[in-house]
């Protein structure tokens, strides 16, 4: 393929993204809205292809912008319900199938050596872990999973993903609405720069958590 047509295919795709913003930007100014809000975080944390922090930004933009119906706290009230509900229905599945993740451990010493880690990773390290891989894209639907497979207790899940989702909502539709405050004139400006901004500080994390995650693996014994 010749670079031409390279360019060519590249500006396809951003124009193609670009008219789907602003479709979603279309959406974000009826009450509906919330309900795809909703669902998508649901779905997010099951199928972690579901773009849910990014329908989120949208609602907060669209309220910057003064297009929504609705206020901000309607926005973090539809995601955080919806990854809530979504992270529990990820922790059910994984503990109806923990019988037979054991079934394997028992006949597996590898596999049960790899299941005790992950067990003991969620004990030691805690809530604090479900709400850093609620910021985490697949990461968070591990954990979940995890979390049922070993059978942690789920008062503990349940308390632990309620903070989690709380966060993760308002910070997204916070951020999209404080970035998207001085450029309320256009629509997909906005959205775009609050995007880039939460993508931005989402790998900032994830390279802090990895460095320090590096040094403390290679950290000397005393």
């Amino acid at each position: 393929m010749s670079a031409l047509a390279q360019l060519g295919m590249i500006g396809g795709v951003f124009s193609w993204i670009g008219d789907l913003t602003d479709k979603l930007g279309e959406w974000s100014s009826h009450w509906w809205f919330l309900g795809v809000i909703f669902i998508i975080a649901l779905l997010d944390s099951v199928i972690p292809v579901v773009p849910s922090e990014t329908t989120v930004i949208i609602g907060g933009v669209a309220v910057a912008t003064g297009e929504a119906p609705y206020p901000l706290v309607a926005v973090i009230v539809a995601g955080a319900l919806g990854a809530f509900i979504g992270d529990n229905m990820a922790y059910t599945i994984g503990h109806h199938w923990s019988a037979a993740f054991q079934r394997r451990a028992d006949h597996k010493p590898k596999f049960a050596a790899k299941l005790l880690w992950a067990r003991e990773q969620i004990k030691d390290r805690g809530g604090l872990l479900l709400i850093t891989a609620r910021f985490i894209p697949g990461g968070r639907t591990a954990l979940t999973l995890a979390s049922g497979i070993t059978r942690q207790p789920r008062g503990w899940f349940v308390r632990w993903t309620f903070i989690a989702a709380i966060i993760w909502a308002t910070y997204a539709a916070g951020l999209a609405r404080l970035v998207g405050e001085p450029f309320k004139d256009d629509h997909t400006k906005a959205f775009w720069i609050a995007f880039g901004t939460a993508l931005g500080i989402n790998v900032l994390i994830e390279a802090v958590r990895h460095v320090r995650a590096r040094r403390k693996w290679h950290k000397p014994a005393e």
